[in-house]
């Protein structure tokens, strides 16, 4: 018998066809038409990107669920907790956003270092005498600070280091890298690029507040690629307002999208990209394809690449 999958959002085209090869596939893209699939259909497994919600009152809603997916890294979106109490497997795709991520850090960095966003705005304007004006400076020589050593800081770290940057670290812990070790403390107060690469948990909830702020240079530019909450946003418009550090870049916002006219969406100082670091074409393929393909694994018989189910351990 053909197992039922719920997709509550969009996936490469790729991943789509080697899905409804293999299984039933239901779309519930919106509150309405997720209703409508329950009413009619057993769901085996629900499959989520960045946006729907696999939340413990959906879970609730499918007695024969076996498999929820996330076609990304983050699980912020997923009720691990209430799938793993029902021995429901938990997959996701580990480490497949790293390399776009970091590139997406550097070119965020770069753009901001070398003042790159508003000479292309006043070229567009036609004023090409902004060169007269023009205040900006570069990567090598300078010293990168790197909060979180996982697959992303890492990719980080070596790409600022061929930028001729010298790098230092803080994480949770010590390891075996080429890279000088510091306390948290250390490292803001020493890097004139601080990048962030840490995952969002109570530890790390606001861990770039004011007091976190006013220990870096008054030049130093801060880089936000890993999750919105992880700085404090008001502390951070004040710190750019005063001004205590001197710019800031990131992929990502406490709430997504921002509401209309955030301050600090249109701060001069500052540059927002729309959560994109890991939609470029090759990575959301790759990304789609290896949770689809452990995603029918579960559901067919057949065997999940073991790094791919979060919840692992857990079920053993």
């Amino acid at each position: 018998m053909r197992k039922n999958v719920l997709l509550l959002e969009t996936i490469a085209a790729e991943a789509l066809a080697v899905l409804q090869e293999h299984v039933n596939v239901f779309t519930g893209y919106d509150e309405a038409s997720v209703k409508d699939v329950l009413n009619w259909e057993e769901i085996h497994a629900i499959i989520t990107r960045g946006k729907g919600l696999i939340h413990q009152p959906l879970i609730a809603a499918c007695p024969h669920l076996q498999v929820v997916a996330r076609c990304g890294v983050g699980l912020d979106n997923v009720d691990v907790a209430a799938a793993t109490a029902r021995k429901i497997l938990v997959i996701n795709a580990p480490g497949s956003n790293a390399a776009t991520i970091a590139e997406h850090t550097l070119a965020l960095m770069l753009m901001l270092m070398r003042n790159m966003y508003e000479s292309v705005s006043e070229v567009k304007q036609d004023n090409w005498n902004s060169r007269n004006q023009y205040a900006g400076d570069e990567l090598n020589g300078k010293t990168l600070g790197v909060l979180g050593m996982g697959n992303i800081g890492k990719r980080v770290a070596r790409l600022g280091e061929a930028f001729g940057m010298e790098v230092l670290y803080w994480s949770k812990s010590a390891q075996d890298l080429p890279y000088k070790y510091l306390s948290l403390e250390n490292v803001l107060r020493s890097s004139d690029v601080v990048s962030l690469h840490l995952p969002l948990n109570k530890e790390t909830d606001n861990i770039i507040g004011s007091k976190q702020l006013e220990m870096m240079k008054t030049n130093a530019l801060l880089i936000n690629t890993a999750r919105g909450a992880l700085v404090d946003h008001d502390a951070l418009l004040q710190a750019l307002n005063a001004p205590v550090i001197s710019g800031y870049a990131a992929d990502v916002l406490p709430e997504e999208p921002p509401a209309p006219q955030l301050p600090i969406v249109h701060h001069p100082r500052v540059i927002i990209t729309p959560h994109s670091g890991s939609l470029t074409a090759a990575t959301y393929r790759q990304i789609c394809l290896l949770t689809i393909n452990n995603v029918v694994a579960a559901l067919t018989g057949g065997a999940p690449e073991q790094h791919s189910i979060y919840n692992r351990h857990a079920l053993q």
